[in-house]
């Protein structure tokens, strides 16, 4: 009997997604970084990207790169969030490569490296517009001056990030800028900058377009990946499968309810007064998710007569009157979900993760 709720992850759909973005960026020579931050670094599905052909892994989070080197991953590992200063023994320790913008950082993980005789690859990241992280343009040549006189790190190249916080898409401007800020700091300080890191998923358009400028080189990928979607509006990519990860519930009341509040209303258990149209009485079902599991908008019944009203900590309430009385108690309701959504499935240690098909160890 199955223990509901639980997520399945279909490995070998992972692993057919990374093989399409792989060949894509391979035709423009840019190398793959499989990013598994919202799966919080499943090792399974590290192992489906990498035989996919991902050179490396990437993470946010130090605890997922430790679950990832427990079972037992060998690859190169990146660290996607800025190190903190306080972490920068943890870093070197279970990282080869970080992004970095703080030049306070980096002299900590300057003499955490020399500590332990490594020799530590960074990727200084400049904002170019979306204002997450970076350096400012303006600010990047007095930043590396510093910044190459520290021992025991390697500056291997330049990155940037685009669309994640403020939406500001990637594009032949902003790319060869990054491409322009590379050569100044190469013909200033007579170095070699080996990687340019310019885009993530939502970057893929300007590949297939051919827009790219020719000197990026380095895509952190993983919406793309993980869901088939590009990140700038969302759309199926082609050649890939959007949902590799299912969700399934269970029924647990079923009833011929009014389809409006009945008596005086205040705010919900969230501070908000959701709005519901009076349709007389409907089928009414809940199932066994609430917004401890997921994010509701982003949640998507697979049965496309169920229609979702809304959610408390626990519960998710559904409309389920045109299925004309298919679903009873016990019953098991399957659900595709976004990024957003995903991400807090894997986040909730009350939803249960099982890998399908591929080839897991």
């Amino acid at each position: 009997m199955n223990c509901y709720p639980y997520l399945t992850i279909d490995l070998s759909k992972i692993e057919h997604n990374t093989r399409a973005i792989v060949a894509l960026c391979g035709k423009y020579g840019i190398e793959v970084i499989g990013v598994t931050k919202v799966t919080c670094g499943h090792p399974e599905v590290a192992r489906a990207m990498l035989r996919g052909g991902v050179t490396s892994i990437a993470d946010s989070r130090f605890e997922n790169i430790q679950r990832l080197k427990d079972a037992g991953i060998q690859t190169t590992f990146v660290l996607l969030r800025f190190p903190p200063l306080s972490g920068v023994d943890k870093t070197v320790e279970l990282t080869d490569i970080s992004l970095n913008s703080e030049l306070s950082v980096l002299e900590g993980m300057s003499k955490a490296a020399a500590q332990r005789n490594k020799l530590h690859d960074v990727i200084i990241m400049v904002d170019l517009g979306d204002l997450r992280e970076g350096v400012m343009p303006d600010d990047l040549i007095p930043f590396m001056r510093e910044a190459i006189k520290l021992p025991n790190i390697n500056i291997m190249g330049l990155g940037t990030n685009l669309a994640c916080f403020s939406g500001v898409e990637p594009n032949e401007d902003n790319m060869q800028q990054l491409v322009e800020l590379a050569k100044t700091v190469e013909a200033t300080f007579n170095l070699k900058l080996d990687t340019l890191s310019g885009i993530n998923s939502s970057g893929l358009e300007l590949i297939a377009a051919g827009r790219m400028p020719r000197q990026i080189n380095h895509a952190r990928i993983g919406e793309a990946i993980l869901l088939g979607r590009e990140t700038l509006h969302r759309r199926p990519w082609p050649g890939t499968f959007q949902d590799a990860f299912i969700l399934h519930a269970e029924v647990l009341e079923q009833k011929l309810k009014p389809s409006a509040p009945v008596g005086i209303r205040s705010e919900d258990a969230f501070g908000k007064q959701p709005a519901f149209e009076d349709r007389g009485k409907i089928d009414r079902i809940l199932v066994n998710v609430g917004r401890e599991d997921i994010d509701v908008d982003g949640t998507t019944p697979l049965d496309s007569r169920l229609k979702i009203l809304g959610a408390s900590s626990g519960y998710l309430a559904i409309d389920a009157t045109d299925s004309k009385g298919q679903y009873k108690v016990g019953d098991e309701i399957s659900f595709t979900l976004n990024y957003s959504a995903l991400l807090r499935v894997m986040t909730s240690e009350y939803v249960k993760k099982r890998a399908i098909g591929g080839k897991p160890a």
